[in-house]
């Protein structure tokens, strides 16, 4: 969520004039855990597998991501699938939910509470003028000398209002996808996911790490909110970890896989450049979630290794839903000679920027997807690759593309608009092409062969 408004931009600058240091949110990993971290090794291992390998991303967009997202997992809850004579739903097929910012609001539940979200996630969230309660700090006089910032404040009330207490050990217990949460580290200029892999990197454990913390780093909007920082206690034996650190599996990868290896082996450096992790907005590095998947197979050495590494065998289909909300809010710019104003110029810069890396984003995943795919088909059996964008564009209506395209980045919905976003997500889905083709393929009766 990039985008800002410029008054409340204000206020916040001048109410954050002098210097404060943040709370450190997480704890040093024991010499000897007694449970996994929470990681995507742990979760994928354990997680059984069934007809497709079904990957899922929700982009950035405040409550408006959130709310296309929902609509999603909705839609794929009602999607039944007939196989081997018994029925299921698509929704229980999702091995992997990587999320930023106003997704991540989504993922996380889902995550936590698995099909109750349908029956409270609408009330406690999307229904709810987030906003006004979380601004509202900005102008109340007893907190401006508080020694907590407008982060902690913001992590007490997810904290109590929607994830009540809940900390990666509690995900852990859940049999559901795995949820990546994604963040942007402001120090190193990287992309930082809330894995045990991660936090490996740091000698820090993720189990005691709340959920309310980490998707407060994920949609921490710059200057409108303070970082979620951790340390990076740097005194344990650093092993380099399977998934991120080992070399020998990216030798041909592309040069920017190489890089964030690179930067990825800096956290290992011990010294003050790192010492303190300053963790923002996911949508610095990247609005749809979906690089954080890429890097994970590519720094696996790909999708045969890592399914190598998770004692898993290859499945028939492989498919990736990436829910995209970004908009085109600065259209009207062109329609008068009037000179813009800061905000609309503003606005129009972000989307510029935002449009041009989704665009480049999804070129890269989905070429990545097809190579994938061809490296687990063999001679007998062929991997099907599915990707699906759901997203405004794929909205043909003048009219109601501008409804959509008019809600802003922020997390304060009407009903009106929360009700058209989550039939939006529904709808774009259930009509796209390449997701009917998926849902054909896992119905075929001469398709029921899907192990390799």
């Amino acid at each position: 969520m990039i985008k800002l408004l410029i008054t409340i931009l204000t206020s916040s600058i001048f109410l954050s004039g002098c210097s404060t240091y943040g709370a450190i949110n997480n704890s040093k990993k024991p010499d000897e855990p007694t449970l996994p971290g929470y990681s995507i090794q742990s979760v994928m291992s354990n997680k059984s597998q069934g007809d497709v390998s079904l990957l899922l991303s929700f982009s950035g967009g405040g409550s408006r991501a959130a709310a296309l997202a929902y609509g999603v997992l909705k839609e794929l809850r009602d999607t039944a699938i007939q196989r081997n004579g018994h029925s299921y739903q698509l929704l229980d097929e999702v091995d992997v939910i990587s999320s930023v910012s106003g997704g991540s609001f989504t993922a996380a539940y889902y995550g936590l509470h698995g099909d109750k979200t349908f029956e409270e996630f609408e009330k406690v969230f999307l229904r709810q003028d987030i906003s006004t309660i979380l601004i509202s700090d900005l102008f109340n006089p007893t907190l401006w000398f508080s020694t907590k910032g407008r982060t902690d404040r913001a992590i007490e009330f997810y904290q109590t209002s929607l994830f009540e207490n809940a900390t990666f050990a509690d995900l852990q217990k859940k049999n559901g996808p795995l949820i990546v949460i994604n963040a942007s580290d402001l120090g190193n200029g990287t992309r930082f996911s809330f894995t045990q892999e991660y936090f490996d990197l740091l000698c820090s454990n993720i189990n005691d790490f709340s959920i309310a913390s980490a998707v407060a780093a994920s949609s921490a909007v710059p200057f409108l909110f303070d970082p979620v920082i951790v340390e990076n206690y740097q005194d344990c034996n650093h092993k380099k970890n399977a998934i991120l650190l080992d070399s020998k599996q990216i030798l041909n990868a592309n040069q920017e896989v190489k890089a964030i290896q690179k930067d990825l082996h800096k956290y290992l450096k011990t010294g003050n450049n790192l010492k303190y992790i300053h963790l923002m907005d996911g949508g610095i590095t990247d609005n749809l979630g979906l690089r954080a998947i890429y890097d994970m197979m590519e720094l696996s050495g790909g999708a045969k290794q890592i399914l190598k590494k998770f004692n898993k065998k290859p499945v028939g289909h492989f498919a990736v839903i990436a829910v995209n909300a970004a908009t085109h809010y600065s259209q009207g710019i062109g329609k008068t000679n009037q000179v813009p104003s800061i905000k609309s110029t503003i606005n129009a810069v972000s989307d510029i920027q935002l449009h041009r890396y989704n665009a480049a984003t999804i070129d890269l995943f989905r070429k990545g997807l097809q190579r994938w795919s061809q490296d687990l088909s063999t001679p007998e059996k062929e991997v099907k690759d599915y990707f699906i964008e759901v997203g405004f564009d794929g909205i043909k209506e003048p009219l109601k593309s501008d409804f959509f395209n008019a809600i802003t980045s922020s997390f304060t919905l009407t009903e009106e608009e929360v009700d058209k976003l989550i039939e939006a997500g529904r709808t774009l889905l259930r009509n796209h092409p390449i997701y009917k083709r998926l849902v054909h393929d896992l119905n075929s009766p001469t398709d029921k062969d899907q192990s390799i």
